[in-house]
């Protein structure tokens, strides 16, 4: 009796508009002509990278370990990621200059997200002659998008602008965009859960009119149109893997489903306009977004991801943590315990929903691994302390083995003014893109891997 058929990694479901990208099955195992071959192939899987970023800086002393090394306390921020403590390092001492004055005056917030994966100081203009730098994310999407459908994934829950002056002068595209393509170009990240996911199961990334119509018609969801195709694949396949194709297909489900969830509800009051797929809870957007950027990378459907929690200098309130004041707002707390108070739950509302991210990762089987292993996820602010504005002892932690590269669960702290973007070449490194300089870099960070 013949086995199980031998599958391309870029196997999709196709229905009427539709395409469902799978996740990493046995069957997708290349054929090698021999086991040495097969060896070394094994030794090089798939790295995913994604930068995740928080406005206004960080309750520094409930973020930073007193300790060094491997057995550092976590402080009360990181707490939360205690079951995870081997599975995340904790950097200080980076610093992003490009994010300072340096002649031009007020407009940090604007700088820190401008400068923050670019590591270049920002052109002071509220006009369309806006000037930065390529971003260290969009490198990576350039070597590495010719493997997936997308060759990146911008996603936020604030928009994006790309006119207007939002900080002193400058335009509110640098304080709203962390994506930059090149040095006058921004990317505008989607803040749509639903557009995201017609993104990623539509066939070539846009769902024709057709198939949207007569599925939103019939309250139909992606997975009835590759029914056929989700069937036919399943008889070719071994007992694990039709097992592990029924999981992915119920989490893709059951994701739709939240996202047709969240777009109902009681209608919204007379003075405002209901939003279009965008849920009224801020901690549902935000999961809704991480759980597509799961979906994304355990499909492989994309290798490199940003997402802005909220824009530089955001002043959302936070009522389900018992926050009412705005968030920049209280970040100047001026020393004042009850604002300081304020910040840093804000600060541990942000690390919960990045902590249930990183769960999902592990959770992510792939061969022999899981995502959480095979990926690098940087989080982080390019202001340390809300009040002061500093941009050097910034709020950064590494998350995720780099597919072996790294070796996590540890604070190390680095000379004071080390540039940021030493790490972002690390990075890049790791995913075998040679790069000698990016923006203010000056090398690479030593101690990442042992």
């Amino acid at each position: 009796m013949p086995g199980p058929s031998k599958l391309s990694r870029r196997t999709i479901l196709r229905g009427l508009g539709t395409a469902v990208a799978l996740p990493l099955l046995d069957a997708m195992a290349p054929r090698f002509a021999s086991a040495a071959a097969s060896a070394a192939a094994a030794t090089k899987p798939a790295t995913r990278v994604a930068w995740v970023y928080v406005p206004n800086g960080m309750h520094m002393r409930d973020w930073t370990p007193t300790a060094t090394g491997a057995d550092f306390e976590l402080p009360k921020t990181l707490e939360i990621l205690k079951d995870f403590r081997k599975d995340f390092t904790v950097l200080s001492g980076l610093a992003q200059n490009g994010a300072r004055p340096l002649g031009d005056g007020p407009g940090d917030h604007a700088r820190a997200l401008a400068s923050f994966l670019t590591g270049t100081h920002p052109r002071k203009t509220g006009g369309a002659d806006i000037k930065v730098g390529k971003s260290v994310d969009q490198v990576a999407a350039e070597s590495l998008g010719r493997y997936t459908r997308f060759a990146s994934l911008e996603l936020g829950c604030e928009g994006s602008q790309q006119a207007g002056s939002c900080d002193s002068g400058y335009s509110c595209a640098y304080s709203s965009n962390i994506a930059w393509k090149s040095e006058t170009a921004p990317v505008p990240k989607e803040i749509n859960p639903r557009l995201v996911f017609e993104r990623l199961f539509s066939a070539g990334g846009n769902e024709s009119d057709q198939a949207r119509a007569r599925r939103e018609q019939h309250r139909k969801s992606v997975l009835d149109f590759v029914r056929d195709d989700a069937s036919r694949l399943s008889g070719q396949l071994g007992a694990t893997d039709r097992r592990k194709m029924d999981e992915y297909l119920t989490s893709v489900r059951e994701l739709e489903q939240r996202i047709t969830r969240r777009e109902s509800g009681p209608p919204p009051k007379a003075n405002m306009n209901r939003p279009d797929g965008i849920p009224r809870e801020f901690a549902d957007h935000i999961q809704l977004m991480f759980d597509l950027m799961v979906i994304a990378f355990q499909t492989d459907s994309t290798r490199v991801a940003t997402f802005v929690i909220a824009n530089e200098g955001s002043n959302r309130n936070y009522p389900m943590i018992g926050v009412s004041d705005g968030h920049h707002e209280t970040s100047h707390h001026g020393g004042d315990k009850t604002k300081q108070e304020k910040i840093a739950k804000i600060n541990r509302f942000h690390m919960e929903q990045f902590a249930r991210f990183i769960g999902k990762l592990r959770d992510a089987k792939e061969g022999d691994s899981n995502l959480l292993e095979r990926s690098m996820i940087a989080y982080g602010s390019c202001i340390g302390d809300g009040d002061r504005h500093n941009h050097d002892k910034l709020p950064v932690l590494l998350a995720g083995h780099g597919a072996g590269t790294l070796t996590p669960g540890r604070h190390i702290e680095y000379t004071t003014e080390t540039p940021l973007n030493n790490l972002w070449l690390s990075m890049l490194e790791r995913l075998d893109i040679k790069l000698d300089k990016l923006g203010d870099s000056t090398g690479r960070l030593t101690n990442l891997h042992g």
